[in-house]
């Protein structure tokens, strides 16, 4: 038996109410409750102990699963059966598991191994309950691999993991040595594998839990917005729109689908049109975006499909467009709600039949791009005003992405400050730049119109302005401060809703009109039965 050859269901019997390897009885759990129960252990115990526990674990599995391979299969060699920890990792769902290295001497038992973890369950885990971690912390994986090993070699084999996704590495990968080949590096880590009773009794301890423990087989989707490459200003939201938007925005990312995304100006249309194009496998190529409403119908002609020498007034020589430049990259028409009915037909070949015609030229050129497009319109409603194409619309929006507005997801609004304010400290070169606490009411109480796109023009303006780092309210454009002002509770706290927004601002104008209903609505621009109406709500 050769481990690339080893398949789950040849070796797992699924029946109603049991699972069975070969007489152990193994069960299915949840991701999200083993991450839940991470933090729950962690935040009990400490990170130390945790690891010690969950390293533990990893061990014990391990062997329990080399037992079952060495019990149930003939291998061709021991390297075979050091291999099939590893495809048993891969097939569990644990883990995709690589080899950069293996290296095993049946002669001396001495066994060396590099591999890579290239989407660790444990890795997600960490971030979907705790976030980013300062130090790798694979800890069950790291276990497993030293424990099936060690059962195998009948001899301690101990890993050490390098790259870990958690604290921001693109992948996970470790090192596997025997005990007889590691030197002084080791020795910090021993301790997080031994117990009392791990010596004599750690065989049927094994058999024994492995009874209980979970088979982390069914596989969560990426978290690829906690992902290395994840775009910076949604590395902090809390908002579920937001978290809606970016699952949705994981799943799409690698089809080539005709995306449209949308939102207000400023929310960071283009902003997660690059995060798609980085986790797509257009990823290697150029990501080009284009403003349609920036530039004449002419110009936007050529600088999209290009143009030959000679075909008007200016063009001196040849030109590739955008559509070719790209190559097998992706392109963005930002804006696409402001381009003419001509040019809209025009897209809608480029859509249909994957190929443009260079202005001046009669002989179609075929493109591989990937075409995004964004809007902060609304196009269902520019087609039913006979403005915008109907059959456009339908070939650009296959997937819709919506980003709510900064005032839909004021929950997101603080952590996006902190971030921003972080980042400017460098830009800036402002030591230890920060936002005083007098000025976040009315960060969390302002509108944002602008969106975040706004919110880091004010928070520069205010690092600028500020002479000791902090960013008060003096240093605040006055807009923002008279507009908040009027929303902010009593006890200091910003409302949380647009509702609880619109409810201090009739109770602010009831108040400065002392209880005029009518002179209260002729400045709120509704009605006497409107305002009555809302009154009573």
């Amino acid at each position: 038996m050769k481990a690339e050859d080893l398949q789950l269901q040849e070796i797992i019997s699924f029946g109603d109410g049991n699972i069975d390897l070969y007489g152990r009885r193994l069960i299915i759990h949840s991701m999200h409750a083993f991450a839940k129960f991470r933090k729950d252990i962690i935040d009990m115990l400490g990170a130390e102990h945790a690891r010690r526990l969950f390293t533990r674990f990893g061990f014990f599995w391990g062997q329990a699963d080399a037992a079952a391979m060495i019990r149930i299969l003939k291998w061709n060699d021991k390297s075979e059966l050091l291999k099939a920890g590893a495809r048993l990792h891969t097939l569990q769902g644990v883990t995709p598991v690589s080899f950069d290295k293996f290296e095993y001497d049946p002669k001396t038992n001495n066994f060396y191994s590099e591999v890579t973890w290239s989407d660790s369950i444990e890795a997600e885990e960490h971030l979907t309950e705790i976030g980013w971690a300062k130090e790798s912390i694979c800890w069950k994986l790291v276990g497993y691999a030293s424990g099936y090993a060690s059962y195998c070699l009948e001899k301690p084999v101990y890993f050490m993991e390098k790259l870990c996704r958690a604290k921001g590495d693109n992948v996970c990968t470790a090192v596997g040595k025997d005990i007889d080949s590691w030197d002084e590096e080791i020795k910090p880590h021993l301790s997080f594998f031994e117990a009392e009773d791990i010596k004599g009794d750690v065989k049927k301890l094994t058999l024994e839990l492995q009874k209980k423990m979970e088979q982390l087989s069914e596989k969560s989707r990426k978290l690829d917005s906690l992902h290395k490459k994840m775009v910076p200003y949604f590395l902090e939201f809390r908002s579920k729109e937001l978290k809606k938007t970016f699952d949705l925005a994981n799943r799409v990312a690698k089809f080539d689908s005709s995306i449209l995304i949308t939102g207000e100006t400023g929310v960071g249309k283009e902003i997660l049109a690059r995060y798609i194009h980085t986790n797509s496998h257009h990823s290697d190529f150029p990501f080009m975006a284009i403003n349609c409403a920036a530039l004449p119908e002419s110009l936007l002609e050529s600088e999209l499909f290009g143009h030959k020498a000679g075909s008007f007034t200016g063009a001196i020589r040849n030109r590739v467009g955008l559509f070719e430049q790209a190559g097998k990259g992706t392109v963005l028409l930002d804006e696409i709600g402001d381009i003419s009915p001509a040019m809209q037909l025009k897209l809608l070949r480029v859509l249909q039949e994957k190929e443009i015609i260079p202005v001046g030229e009669n002989i179609p050129h075929k493109i591989n791009a990937r075409i995004l497009s964004a809007t902060n319109k609304d196009l269902k409603l520019l087609v039913s005003e006979g403005t915008f194409r109907e059959d456009l619309l339908y070939r650009l929006n296959i997937i819709e992405l919506e980003i709510p507005s900064l005032r839909k997801r004021p929950e997101d609004i603080l952590p996006l400050v902190r971030y921003i304010t972080s980042k400017l400290s460098k830009k800036l070169n402002i030591a230890k730049l920060q936002l005083d606490a007098a000025s976040i009411d009315h960060f969390m109480a302002y509108s944002w119109p602008g969106n975040v796109r706004e919110l880091e023009n004010v928070i520069e303006r205010g690092a600028i302005l500020s002479t000791d780092g902090f960013i008060r309210p003096e240093h605040l454009p006055q807009n923002i401060i008279r507009d908040s002002t009027i929303f902010v509770t009593t006890d200091g706290q910003a409302p949380q809703t647009l509702d609880q927004m619109e409810k201090k601002y009739i109770d602010f104008v009831m108040k400065s009109t002392n209880g005029n209903k009518t002179h209260a609505a002729n400045i709120l621009g509704v009605s006497q039965s409107t305002l009555w109406r809302k009154l009573k709500e």
